[in-house]
Order: C-alpha cells, then sequence, then structure tokens
C-alpha cells in the first residue's frame, strides 16, 4: 500500500504583522508536517486589495518573520490575487444564485450565530427573474452557493467529528471579490493539500469547506485545530494585548520565541525548530491554548 502524501499549508494574510498566536499555528504546522515527512507550503491570502494596499510591507515582514524563526516552507510562495481565474472557474461549476440581503438584513432574518457565523436563512434563493431585475438595478449582488440544504461532517484530529448545516455562504461578494471560504477551497485543491493545521476558532468553517471540496471534485483535508494564544481574560490574542509581534519584542532572539512557543506547545524550551521536531512525541496534537501573560506565553 502505498502511503499518501503529507502536505500542509500555512496561508497568512498580509493586512497585519504575524503576533504570538499566528507563529505558534505556524509552528506547529511546521512540526506536523515535517514530523510525518511531508511538506510545508506557504500562501499569501491577500484578496482583500484594499486592506492589503493599506499594509504596505506587511507581506515582507511576515515572510521574514517565519524565516528568522527558521520555518522555511517548500516550493514557491502562492498568493491569491494571482490565481483569479481558478476562483472564477470554480463559481462557474456550481449551483448559486444572486444575494441582495444587507448585513442588517441577514441578522433580523436568520437565526442565532453560532460560534461566530450566522447561517443565511435563503431569503433570495426563490426570487424570480423580474424581481432579481429589479433589485440589481439598485444594489450589486452577491452570489451564493445553493447548498440545497446539505449537511457535512469532518474529522478533527482534536474535536473528533463535527457535523454541521451547509448554509448558502456567499462565494462572490457584492463588491466582486472572491470571498474566503470559495477561495481557500479552491486553492487547497490545487495545491494538493491534504492536512490543514490551523486555530481552533476555525473549526466551524470546516463542514462547509470540505463539503465545498467535494463539490468540486477534491477530497477533504485531515484536520487540526489547535488551541489558541490568549489574553488573560480568555479573548483570543489581538494587537490590542500589547507586546505580541517580534517588532513588539525587540528584546527577544528568535531563538527565545521560538523557545516560548515551543514550550507552550508541550516541547520544552527548544531554542530552534529542530530541536523542536526532535522533541516532537509520535501523537502530539497540540490541542491546548496558550496564555500570555506579564510578556510571556504559559
Amino acid at each position: 500500500m502505498v502511503a499518501m502524501p503529507y502536505v500542509d499549508r500555512y496561508a497568512p494574510s498580509p493586512t497585519s504583522d504575524l503576533h504570538l498566536g499566528n507563529l505558534r499555528t505556524a509552528l506547529a504546522g511546521w512540526l506536523l508536517a515535517r514530523a510525518s515527512g511531508g511538506r510545508w507550503l506557504m500562501r499569501v491570502e491577500d484578496l482583500d486589495a484594499d486592506r492589503v494596499r493599506a499594509a504596505d510591507g506587511v507581506e515582507a515582514r511576515n515572510l521574514a518573520d517565519l524565516a528568522a524563526l527558521g520555518l522555511h516552507w517548500d516550493g514557491e510562495v502562492v498568493r491569491q490575487s494571482e490565481r483569479l481565474n481558478l476562483y472564477r472557474d470554480a463559481v462557474a461549476s456550481l449551483p448559486t444564485y444572486e444575494c441582495f440581503c444587507t448585513r442588517r438584513e441577514i441578522a433580523e432574518a436568520a437565526s442565532a450565530p453560532h460560534d461566530g457565523y450566522r447561517a443565511y436563512p435563503g431569503t433570495c434563493r426563490a426570487l424570480t427573474a423580474a424581481e432579481r431585475a429589479e433589485k440589481r438595478a439598485s444594489r450589486p449582488p452577491a452570489i451564493r452557493v445553493d447548498s440545497g440544504g446539505a449537511t457535512f461532517a469532518v474529522d478533527d484530529v482534536h474535536a473528533g467529528r463535527t457535523e454541521a448545516l451547509v448554509d448558502d455562504f456567499v462565494l462572490v461578494r457584492g463588491d466582486g471579490a472572491f470571498a474566503y471560504n470559495l477561495a481557500v477551497v479552491v486553492d487547497d485543491i490545487a495545491m494538493g493539500v491534504t492536512h490543514i493545521t490551523r486555530g481552533a476558532d476555525l473549526l466551524s468553517s470546516a463542514p462547509r469547506q470540505a463539503w465545498l471540496t467535494r463539490q468540486l471534485g477534491g477530497m477533504p483535508a485531515t484536520y487540526a485545530h489547535i488551541g489558541l494564544v490568549v489574553n488573560e481574560q480568555g479573548q483570543r490574542l489581538a494587537k490590542r494585548d500589547g507586546a505580541v509581534t517580534l517588532r513588539d519584542l525587540p528584546h527577544l532572539a528568535p531563538a527565545d520565541v521560538v523557545a516560548q512557543l515551543s514550550e507552550s506547545l508541550g516541547l520544552g524550551p527548544c531554542r530552534t525548530t529542530e530541536e523542536a521536531l526532535a522533541a516532537m512525541p509520535g501523537d502530539q496534537r497540540f490541542f491546548s491554548r496558550a496564555v500570555w501573560h506579564d510578556g510571556a506565553l504559559s
């Protein structure tokens, strides 16, 4: 029996510097890929053109920070802004409909949000051609996939089996930009991704993304949603929490940062990624979250 390849990816958005939570996730994914003899790919998710332009230089800093910590990727960097034709072709292959709802209208019509996500109730699915034409004259539509009320389940290394209703989520925004849930799926299929390591806050999006992978002819990846870095209040770490990026920590050498990250992953204070890799037990899963407290991870 031929072993399946192990291909993971890290996909930062170049709109802000990577904080320690982002770097911890990157290290976890790199370690899992390398421990399995696999590849670790780099994808820059730069579809939000306005925010990317307002964050000049961030992409270069993100890549430099990862390299400084010893997190070297395989192959060339992939950028979503260079792959628009792939997204366009994917949308054309799916059952879709135009949606003219505002966020407020969706909030008023939909059920309570689950894990920060408010499922779309299908308001515009049954519009007639005349109704669509009337609405189109005053508001550009978003394009939603018609899921047909499907449900889909994924198996996560930590959370186990997670099943959820797949709502008619957005593929193309009203401003013409391709949506995150579409782009990441198209990219993962094209890049041959077999494993996805990312923060636990994204677990709720996994069923719809795995479902879309199937619709586009791909094989859903194996997921590992790892524990987040949180502040003392238990909230996900953010820039507002203070010194949380490498730029904010000039008193720490890259080896010091790797030591904090690896220790927070239960590997001990390893000062290089190679040391952290050597410390990996066979069943390491990185489930526990970490807390940023008094300038250090614990």
